[in-house]
């Protein structure tokens, strides 16, 4: 059944309301009447409370005038659709209403056939208009999803090495970002979707990945990014903004919250223009492909270092005792698997924060050094110096790079 259309009839007159009211019969041409007013006033306020379809309404109103009300209307319900019923038969008022875009104009008294036909040629506008915004809907949301297709297989060829810098470039105009190159590649991994013994069916996962990659885009959606997926179940990001901290949080609670899956966003930094797109990703997914070789111990352990490294009494010792192992088990196994100590992990990890750090904001040394878990500049410093070949004021000062820094 379809939903009757919701009808106003303002005028100061109760004998000519009560004879429109009465003369119509509504639910044969599809409508109600919802309210009723005797004052412009009143009829705003009627009108925006039940979001009526159809305003019939007198020009000669106390408190607040016809004219004022239609153009209120028009300005806070701008799909209404107003008839004037008016016992004024001058082209001046007639001229006013048609400048306020009124649908009709009849005079006093009336009559309930010609009100019955206009009435029922107005529902007739209404349920047009109504289609032609839902056809302008779909067609809208089909040329989103065609977008998006055609995004991804752009991003996927500039990441194979296929494009050409002026084609990129071309590309990154027509959608609106940036004629530089990203300053950020970030991966959603979810180790449900990479294991050998799939939890999820097929059909779940392909659901899993769209619902991915709408909660990517809904809380990325202030943010000049290009999204892509893979046939694996890894979803990547370009982005060109400069702290994503938060939102990467975000986007791994959301996805947990609303599709019960465990979500990792990885990210690595974009430097030396165009062409290093394609080699920052490669190498994203050979540091992922490290990761899965790695054993559930040490990832729990690694979890826990990014958790509370800014802890400056973090230990061998904290670490395998909330991991229920022996130091010495741990500090093999990790040496092991990753070619590093301990130590040189929690290092790894406080350095890569620093320099993030120093290169987007003003902050001291002295405070970056308690941020990254260093009891004393000094420490820090000489740690810094140690991982990366100069000093923190030195590597601010351009020293060295971001990219030499971390690989």
């Amino acid at each position: 059944m379809h939903q009757l259309l919701k009808v106003l009839i303002a005028d100061d007159e109760p004998i000519i309301r009560e004879g429109i009211r009465d003369s119509i019969e509504w639910d044969k041409i599809g409508m109600a009447v919802t309210a009723e007013a005797e004052d412009g006033e009143e009829a705003l306020e009627l009108a925006l409370e039940y979001e009526i379809d159809i305003l019939l309404a007198d020009l000669n109103m106390p408190i607040m005038s016809g004219l004022t009300l239609i153009e209120n209307i028009r300005n806070n319900l701008p799909d209404c659709r107003v008839i004037v019923v008016s016992g004024y038969d001058e082209f001046r008022y007639a001229q006013a209403a048609l400048r306020l875009q009124v649908d009709d104009y009849i005079l006093k008294p009336i009559k309930p056939k010609n009100l019955t036909e206009i009435l029922e040629r107005t529902r007739k506008e209404i349920k047009a208009q109504a289609a032609k915004r839902k056809y302008l809907q779909i067609a809208s949301n089909q040329i989103s999803q065609n977008t998006l297709i055609i995004q991804e297989e752009f991003c996927r060829n500039w990441v194979a090495g296929s494009l050409t810098e002026e084609r990129i470039k071309e590309q990154l105009h027509f959608w609106g970002l940036p004629a530089e190159e990203p300053r950020l590649l970030a991966i959603v991994r979810s180790q449900e979707l990479e294991s050998r013994q799939p939890i999820m069916q097929e059909s779940d996962k392909e659901l899993f990945l769209f619902g991915v990659k709408n909660i990517v885009l809904e809380v990325l959606k202030k943010e000049h990014k290009l999204v892509f997926g893979e046939s694996s179940g890894l979803l990547y990001i370009l982005l060109w903004g400069q702290e994503y901290d938060e939102l990467f949080r975000l986007i791994e609670k959301s996805i947990e919250t609303y599709l019960q899956v465990s979500v990792t966003v990885y990210s690595e930094p974009v430097t030396g223009g165009f062409d290093s797109v394609p080699t920052v990703y490669k190498g994203c997914l050979k540091k992922l492909y490290e990761e899965v070789q790695v054993s559930p111990i040490v990832k729990r352990a690694k979890n826990f270092i990014t958790e509370h490294y800014t802890n400056p009494e973090l230990t061998l010792e904290m670490v395998a005792q909330q991991l229920l192992v022996s130091p010495v088990y741990l500090s093999r196994t990790i040496k092991q698997e990753l070619g590093t100590s301990f130590v040189g992990l929690v290092t790894h990890k406080r350095i890569e924060k620093a320099i993030k750090l120093l290169h987007k904001t003003d902050l001291q040394v002295y405070e970056i050094a308690e941020q990254t878990g260093y009891a004393s500049q000094h420490y820090f410093s000489t740690a810094f110096k140690k991982f990366v070949g100069v000093s923190p004021n030195q590597y601010r000062r351009g020293k060295s790079s971001l990219t030499e820094t971390i690989e």
